[in-house]
């Protein structure tokens, strides 16, 4: 396990880098975490987290890819809610890699 310097706060990793207490993220641990992955957060990147966030609170669930690009698509439009688009932002593992930095849980089907 490993840690992350927030302030005067360390706050504990799972061995994938996830957050091992959901409670502890915030906006300065998203640019933290962006940081160890070589991400600088756009608003782009900050609408798709959000987003995230809200699936989670709704479903208790973080969504894959597939469910990921269908719920942007249906929240913010097709020319947001694509592959590429999600690709781009997120280094080619968008579901894993935004739960990562939204503060939620590896999705289940995620390598």
């Amino acid at each position: 396990m490993s840690t992350l310097t927030i302030g005067d706060r360390q706050i504990a990793l799972d061995k994938d880098g996830f957050l091992v207490d959901l409670q502890d993220w915030s906006h300065p641990v998203a640019e933290a975490l962006a940081a160890r992955e070589g991400i600088p957060l756009t608003s782009d990147h900050w609408e798709v987290l959000e987003l995230l966030r809200q699936f989670y609170a709704q479903y208790q669930l973080s969504p894959a890819t597939r469910p990921l690009i269908k719920y942007t698509a249906l929240k913010l439009g097709p020319e947001k809610g694509n592959s590429p688009h999600l690709n781009r932002l997120f280094n080619g593992t968008p579901a894993k890699l935004a739960a990562k930095l939204a503060g939620l849980p590896k999705p289940t089907n995620c390598i």
